[in-house]
């Protein structure tokens, strides 16, 4: 079993403060950056919820299972990043964030097994793409003040997330159904505009 780097991260994490300091270190972060790791906190927020969404919803032991092993992850990175990214630095839209993630897990599961791997399988393909732009922006950008250790969570999260869906794709089973395919695009796009909104608020 390899070490997980989030979960290093999160040994050290420091105590919750309310207040920014003025030697905040995420300060001297470029903006851009400061953007796409404010759209990764809101979408791994997303994430534990769609598992959350889809234990709360789904009775499929095999389901349960799959949503149990992916949320211990996805709290493993929303644990790393938020002990990366301060709150005031976070998306101000959290609440939004947190039942919209419900929702696309709870949704499909109360519907069957084959719509909630669809849907994983959506979403992962959007995230792993999501963090190969920004890996490689990171990787051709030279630029002192950025930490290496910021490009080596961002690569262990995708892989996480590469992982996830590989493992939804292989329990679907059935072709997709036209409505299940609607979904999906509502999905993929919905992912689509929350990165944008998460990236400015």
């Amino acid at each position: 079993m390899r070490l997980r780097f989030c979960s290093m991260l999160n040994m050290n994490k420091a105590p919750a403060m309310t207040k920014a300091p003025r030697t905040d270190p995420a300060n001297s972060l470029p903006l851009w950056l400061l953007a796409d790791m404010r759209s990764d906190h809101a979408g791994e927020l997303g994430a534990v919820k769609i598992y959350e969404g889809i234990l709360f919803a789904s009775k499929n032991p095999a389901v349960r299972e799959f949503a149990a092993e992916h949320l211990a992850t996805e709290r493993e990175h929303l644990a790393s990043i938020e002990a990366l990214l301060a709150p005031w630095h976070r998306s101000r839209l959290q609440w939004p964030w947190q039942w919209a993630g419900w929702l696309i897990g709870a949704l499909p599961a109360a519907i069957n097994g084959q719509w909630v791997f669809a849907t994983i399988a959506t979403v992962e393909t959007f995230v792993d793409q999501h963090y190969a732009e920004q890996i490689e922006r990171l990787e051709t950008t030279r630029v002192e003040q950025i930490p290496e250790h910021i490009t080596q969570l961002l690569q262990l999260c995708r892989a996480d997330e590469v992982q996830h869906r590989q493992d939804a794709e292989e329990q679907l089973s059935a072709p997709l159904s036209p409505a299940l395919r609607a979904w999906l695009k509502v999905v993929e796009w919905g992912s689509r505009g929350a990165v944008v909104v998460a990236r400015a608020i």
